[in-house]
This record gives C-alpha cells, sequence and structure tokens, in this order.
C-alpha cells in the first residue's frame, strides 16, 4: 500500500458496521488500537480528525436503559479525542431499532473533505452504499482507503477506493468477548 510520510488523514467510521464485524469475530472494539493501526506514528500520517457515526436508541422509555448506555460510550469517545455524530434510532420489529447514519457520513465526507484538505480519507466501513462517495472523492483528487474486513466489504465499494486496509488481524488482538 502506498502511504506518503506526512500525507494528512481523516478518517470516518460507520460505527455499527465495524461494530458488526468485530463482534462476528467474538471481539470488543479496542477504539484506541484503531485510530493508532489507521493513523499512528508508526503510519507516519497525521490524523486531521476521526468521526465516529452512531446511530442512539429510540428516545423512548422501553429503549432508556440501552440509551443510556450508548450515551456513556459516546461521552468516552468524545473525551477521548474522537469526533462524535449521533441520530436517533426509529424502532423497527420488538426489540430492535434503526438509525441509518449513512447520508450524514456522505455529506460530512464532502464537506469536512473541501474544508480540511485531507490527502487521504479513510472510510471505515465495508458497506457497498459508500462506493459512489469514494468515486466522488477520488475525483477530486483524494485518496481513498476502506478499512474492513473482507466478508463484509461491498465489491462496490472495494472496486471504488483506492487501497483497502484489511482490520481482521488488528481485531485478532482485541480482547475476546
Amino acid at each position: 500500500m502506498r502511504r506518503n510520510e506526512g500525507e494528512r488523514v481523516l478518517v470516518l467510521v460507520d460505527e455499527s458496521n465495524v461494530v458488526s464485524s468485530v463482534r462476528a469475530q467474538g471481539r470488543g472494539l479496542d477504539w484506541q488500537k484503531l485510530r493508532d493501526f489507521l493513523t499512528g506514528a508508526k503510519t507516519g500520517r497525521k490524523l486531521i480528525e476521526m468521526v465516529v457515526y452512531a446511530g442512539l436508541p429510540p428516545a423512548i422509555p422501553v429503549w432508556q436503559d440501552e440509551r443510556d448506555k450508548k450515551n456513556k460510550f459516546v461521552h468516552w469517545l468524545r473525551s477521548n479525542g474522537f469526533l462524535v455524530v449521533t441520530k436517533d434510532g426509529s424502532p423497527t420489529e420488538e426489540g430492535h431499532y434503526k438509525a441509518n447514519v449513512d447520508v450524514m457520513m456522505a455529506i460530512d465526507a464532502a464537506e469536512l473533505s473541501a474544508e480540511m484538505q485531507p490527502e487521504v480519507v479513510i472510510l471505515v466501513t465495508g458497506d457497498a452504499d459508500f462506493s459512489y462517495l469514494a468515486s466522488q472523492l477520488r475525483r477530486k483528487g483524494i485518496r481513498v482507503e476502506v478499512a474492513s474486513v473482507a466478508q463484509n466489504l461491498g465489491s462496490a465499494l472495494k472496486a471504488a477506493a483506492n487501497a483497502v486496509i484489511d482490520l481482521a488481524p488488528l481485531f485478532a488482538t482485541f480482547e475476546a468477548l
């Protein structure tokens, strides 16, 4: 993978996608190790910002305990240097909710890239819905890397990116659940 020393990097994380990927391997997600793996001192890159997009359980009484837990997690992320964007979810079938943050992430990717002028944008997701975003960023001269695990990486997203960062070896170092 071609990396230039001192590249300015913007990292955008689809929280539900990466958490489900790491849980599928029976591991918990170590957010600080993930950040260091992508942009730490050993990479020679300069992190501009790491933005985590997280859906919150619905703001209704039946979901309050889960919502409180998620808000504690969001507070932890923010207090550890992550920029967090949240969206309230809506209940679906019993025991589940949906909080699709994809549109927010795509709009922010375009706007933040224009404002912050990164050389590289890393999309931490395997969701093929982001393939058009990857193509658009590349058309603006931005290198796009996708960080995911093979089994969750959509072929259209893989094809649209300049490079793929395999997270499986990193996930193997995380604590087992």
